[in-house]
């Protein structure tokens, strides 16, 4: 499955809708990866959460999730700045899929209890690559404390 996975990222000539939702995944999965990997330390807590948000925003089961996670890692690795990871989500998500987005990231940041600074500038950044009002970057933040 990783090496189907890995196949995935790169941009096919001509793409049908299932190659492109697992290429959207595995953006998103980096995206929370980059968000557990901001402070320098992945807490088991990020972990853990990160492995909810994606089962509950993908619908897979553990052990897609795991390799998953595991492709993302390696995507966001060798990913030269966000906006190659942002790219595919600013063209095909909506305000709200985006919206939602923030607010895993920003659930991944806040489950240690403690909000690092380069966790928020991250989230930031995000916010910014895909176009989001700083209101509603505030406003996802408020809905993952609560």
């Amino acid at each position: 499955m990783i090496r189907s996975l890995k196949s995935l990222f790169a941009k096919q000539p001509v793409e049908d809708e299932s190659t492109l939702q697992h290429r959207l995944q595995l953006a998103k999965a980096a995206l929370l990866i980059e968000m557990s990997r901001a402070d320098y330390v992945v807490e088991p807590s990020e972990q853990r959460t990160l492995t909810v948000v994606l089962h509950a925003a993908l619908g897979l089961e553990r052990e897609e999730i795991l390799e998953l996670i595991e492709l993302a890692g390696q995507t966001a690795d060798k990913a030269n700045s966000l906006s190659e990871l942002t790219l595919l989500i600013n063209e095909h998500y909506d305000p709200e899929q985006k919206l939602l987005l923030l607010q895993s990231m920003w659930r991944v940041a806040l489950v240690d209890g403690h909000l690092d600074e380069y966790e928020e500038r991250l989230i930031r950044q995000v916010a910014d690559l895909l176009n989001v009002s700083e209101a509603d970057y505030l406003r996802m933040k408020a809905i993952a404390e609560s």
